[in-house]
């Protein structure tokens, strides 16, 4: 979605978004204030959304063309609030062929779309995730699957053995569905819609099976909620880039000193309202994103779903 136009960072706190996800619902969100479009040009909102999202100086933008669909990139942000607004059928339709134009490997083809229409489905997901009221409010919820089901099909068809029945074919159909719902995305944010992906539909693989009918060889990746946004862009801070960008090997020195800073530059901008599962790790004096990812995973999460997977057909060798 492209946002308003902005000048310098705020912190307010917003007790509307209390009812999100674990990982977001007790947090400040780091907001912008808009100005008019006049008065920002894109160039200027680009090096503005990258020094707020990965502190330090912005690169110089030396680009002269595609600099508006740069601007939706750098100012994204997931949305858990929609206006009362249905999203057009054929809306819907424009966006899924354009996330099924993204690229898929040697062009397998191994991603698919269940539309959950029916709005007693979305009740029953939601019901599956009660951390998460806000995906009944969601005009469009989608799942994307990988999908190995098809090309196995065509082998029995014509006659050819399959032969590529281990861990990287897995692989190939998750990043492929990953790479169309990040496409879908893209192309939602362009005509001013406004997404959240959801991982957690993967808590509870059996169910939603049942409830999509989902055959052996194809399994959920995420869920997504699509509707038009009842709010402003929140710019999320991330980890520098010399932290995840390296050049021509890979080299980690000095990254624990590099996410300490990142966590007290992020604790200035969205500090979080609450500490994780603190019956187990007790109060911490600074709590920042590295100790809350700790605790996040310092509690098992999703062990079966390697069964669960080999149980759709995969044997992940």
């Amino acid at each position: 979605m492209t946002a308003g136009r902005r000048r310098g960072p705020v912190r307010i706190p917003d007790p509307a978004l209390r009812g999100g996800g674990a990982a977001d619902e007790n947090r400040h969100f780091f907001r912008a204030n808009p100005m008019t479009d006049q008065a920002r040009s894109p160039a200027a909102r680009i090096a503005d959304a990258i020094t707020r999202r990965f502190g330090g100086t912005a690169p110089r933008v030396t680009a002269d063309h595609g600099l508006d669909e740069l601007v939706r990139i750098v100012e994204h942000a997931s949305h858990r609030r929609y206006a009362d607004r249905a999203v057009e059928p054929d809306l819907l339709r424009l966006l899924l062929a354009c996330a099924f134009s993204a690229p898929s490997k040697s062009d397998l083809q191994q991603a698919d779309v269940v539309h959950l229409a029916d709005r007693k489905k979305v009740e029953a997901l939601t019901a599956l995730i009660p951390s998460m009221p806000w995906i009944a409010q969601a005009p469009v919820v989608l799942v994307f699957c990988g999908n190995n089901r098809r090309i196995r099909q065509i082998g029995e068809w014509t006659g050819k053995p399959f032969a590529n029945d281990h861990l990287d074919h897995f692989m190939n159909a998750a990043v492929d569905a990953g790479i169309v719902m990040t496409t879908f995305i893209r192309a939602a944010e362009a005509v001013g819609l406004a997404t959240c992906p959801i991982s957690a539909v993967r808590n509870h693989c059996p169910e939603l099976d049942a409830l999509l009918a989902l055959p052996p060889n194809v399994f959920p990746i995420a869920g997504l909620c699509v509707g038009y946004p009842a709010e402003d862009n929140r710019i999320t801070p991330r980890l520098p880039l010399e932290v995840t960008v390296h050049t021509d090997r890979y080299d980690d020195s000095g990254v624990r000193e590099k996410i300490d800073a990142y966590d007290h530059r992020r604790h200035e901008l969205m500090p979080y309202r609450k500490q994780r599962r603190t019956a187990l790790f007790g109060e911490s004096a600074f709590y920042g994103w590295s100790e809350d990812k700790a605790r996040q995973y310092a509690k098992p999460e999703r062990a079966d779903f390697g069964a669960y997977i080999r149980g759709k057909g995969f044997t992940l060798d």
